[in-house]
């Protein structure tokens, strides 16, 4: 994720190299030692950089639709659906069919951890933590 200027004109540097190194005749079929290379590591190298410019186009086109606002409003439907999250995460539990001390088990804790979390509402579990629970119990990310 491009998360700011800079990181924005560096990405935009290394799209326009490798823009560029696919039209430059001089890189064509060969190495840095002169040999020609084969056709099949042509395509491969050619596809690897394929990705990588897909890649950086995609984080490049994030970037600027957040930066000129153009995905605030589901941002903030997501910001507003965290609130939500302790009780989705209780609900997500109950409906797995885990018992707290089934999923303390999973996570490599202590039954009294998970109840504390779901008593105080996840206030005091890292973001880290509440990522590792929601995959445990199903969430897909």
């Amino acid at each position: 994720m491009i998360k700011n200027e800079r990181h924005y004109r560096i990405a935009k540097a290394q799209a326009a190299a490798l823009e560029q190194s696919f039209i430059d005749p001089a890189d064509e079929g060969s190495c840095s030692d002169g040999k020609r290379r084969s056709r099949r590591s042509a395509d491969d190298g050619e596809q690897s950089l394929t990705g990588q410019l897909d890649f950086i186009r995609r984080e490049l086109e994030e970037y600027e639709q957040l930066r000129f606002g153009r995905k605030m409003r589901r941002i903030l439907r997501h910001l507003e659906l965290a609130d939500e999250l302790p009780r989705r995460l209780i609900q997500a539990r109950i409906a797995v069919g885990l018992t707290q001390k089934q999923l303390a088990g999973r996570l490599g804790l202590k039954e009294q951890q998970v109840q504390h979390y779901e008593a105080t509402d996840y206030a005091s579990a890292s973001l880290s933590r509440v990522i590792e629970i929601a995959r445990v119990l199903g969430a897909h990310g």
